[in-house]
């Protein structure tokens, strides 16, 4: 591409030399948006799904099937040293400090959205 501009299909962001531009892409019926309730790409957030729990996680995208209307959150991370993609329902996605050892307080953050004070 000769406009310094590319494309990562992997994370769905236009590149413009050193500035990425977040967008949401929608491929079939699948919308994805790299924003979501106040979250950014890269931000760190709590997943309250059994095992999953114990992992660090961050924000990929916020995903949803026009078609059926599912929706789920992507996010990357897991165990120490591990660095894997997986979705999940958006009500069990948190704010990082939500995790109280192993439990969870207050609502998840499709509930209750954060502020974009930025």
């Amino acid at each position: 591409m000769n406009d310094k501009r590319a494309l990562s299909h992997a994370e769905g962001t236009a590149v413009d030399q050193n500035r990425e531009v977040e967008e949401t892409t929608t491929r079939a019926a699948v919308s994805r948006s790299a924003r979501w309730q106040g979250l950014r790409r890269g931000d760190a957030v709590a997943v309250n799904a059994g095992r999953e729990s114990r992992g660090h996680w961050t924000f990929v995208a916020h995903a949803q099937n026009e078609r059926t209307g599912e929706e789920w959150v992507e996010v990357r991370g897991g165990r120490v040293g591990e660095f894997k993609g997986r979705a999940f329902r958006p009500e069990l996605i948190f704010p990082v400090n939500a995790r109280r050892g192993t439990k969870f307080v207050g609502l998840s953050l499709r509930d209750a959205p954060q502020l974009d004070l930025g």
